[in-house]
């Protein structure tokens, strides 16, 4: 039996040759026209690490006109995570009894002092991965002598998910589990950027996950308050080239607006149920970013009636500012304000194998995606 969603989901048009080469040549065009309204050059943000991570790996950037550049965006969750909170995170295995639970991309996330989880476990602590929060919730629940704490991090895509984990474990009567919450919000991300009075961002692709739950609404003072454009995008090549041609047709029209190009995964209004989901166990709390520092009303913290689930409360970790490691230009990355290669040490101290920053541990970060693929 047929399965048209699956086909619509994962048909080949998304990465037809003859459609993606029609595409680039309406870009060449397009660009020409939106530099020159722009000083001779477009740059277009890509929010989401995954749509960093596909760019590189389709070879696109090569193609595109002279004219138009892409920048990485404060999009992926390792990346975003402040030093501080990597610190509480490292702090927490040298409780005795605790077991952390976490997702994979986390372990080799340096703390202040130049450890990470992996380090950590090699030392004795009890650190296991896990392919959902309701793994930790499981494991709560068969090891009732033992504490769980579940690493929680990430943006509004994972924050329902995490936040789902902490319901059940509430509705079980777990004494056990707790999580932390270093959630950011995209939006108010957005707001950093655009407040900036040296951004020089003049569209951005938005992500297809986050949008998926929040929809389009909360983007619209994109638009309306900073006159840029914004388009949200899928993940195939297709996707991203029909993408930049939008935020392309609207600077040349003088029409800023937030168009929705994955329409066939991300509706207008997002997931009601996720968003309920939130508004029930977070609440909005200032956050902590990576090279920022503490912003309002950026993050997401337990509400009150959730508040026991809360791992650095439970166990009383303080957060405390810790500098970033010497020489490295994550911050500036994410930003928008520097390339990969402009960082002193790409490619030569910080690789894969001994990142550095958080940009080159998380599959996901920019300086990754670099490494991998070159520019």
């Amino acid at each position: 039996m047929r399965n048209a969603a699956a086909e619509r989901f994962s048909s080949p048009l998304w990465r037809d040759r003859g459609l993606a080469s029609a595409a680039l040549s309406e870009m060449e065009k397009l660009a020409l026209l939106a530099a020159a309204k722009n000083g001779g050059r477009v740059n277009f943000m890509e929010v989401c690490g995954t749509h960093t991570m596909a760019i590189a790996a389709s070879g696109m950037r090569r193609l595109f006109p002279e004219g138009l550049r892409m920048l990485s965006g404060p999009g992926c969750p390792v990346c975003v995570t402040s030093q501080g909170d990597i610190d509480r995170v490292l702090s927490l295995t040298a409780i005795p009894g605790v077991i952390i639970t976490t997702f994979g991309d986390m372990l080799k996330v340096k703390g202040s002092k130049g450890l990470d989880l992996h380090a950590m476990r090699e030392s004795g602590a009890d650190v296991r991965v896990v392919y959902s929060p309701l793994d930790a919730v499981a494991l709560a629940a068969a090891e009732p002598a033992r504490q769980v704490v579940f690493i929680g991090v990430g943006f509004e895509t994972t924050a329902p998910v995490i936040g789902a984990a902490v319901a059940r474990a509430k509705k079980m009567g777990l004494k056990n589990f707790s999580s932390t919450a270093f959630f950011k919000l995209v939006p108010p991300a957005l707001e950093l950027l655009l407040s900036d009075p040296g951004n020089k961002i003049h569209g951005f692709i938005l992500p297809g996950h986050v949008s998926a739950i929040i929809g389009l609404e909360p983007y619209r003072f994109v638009a309306k308050k900073y006159r840029v454009p914004c388009v949200v995008t899928g993940f195939e090549p297709l996707d991203i080239l029909t993408a930049i041609n939008m935020l392309l047709k609207q600077i040349v029209s003088g029409k800023p607006a937030v168009e929705d190009e994955y329409f066939r995964a991300v509706p207008a209004d997002g997931n009601p149920a996720a968003k309920k989901l939130i508004r029930e166990v977070f609440t909005v709390t200032p956050a902590s970013w990576r090279a920022i520092g503490t912003v309002k009303n950026t993050g997401l913290s337990f509400s009150k009636a959730y508040a026991a689930f809360d791992a650095v409360k439970r166990f009383g970790i303080k957060y405390k500012e810790a500098p970033e490691p010497k020489g490295c230009r994550c911050g500036g990355i994410l930003l928008g304000k520097a390339l990969p290669p402009d960082c002193p040490l790409f490619g030569k101290v910080c690789t894969p194998s001994s990142a550095v920053g958080p940009c080159m541990v998380s599959s996901e970060g920019a300086c990754a995606a670099w490494f991998k693929y070159g520019n």
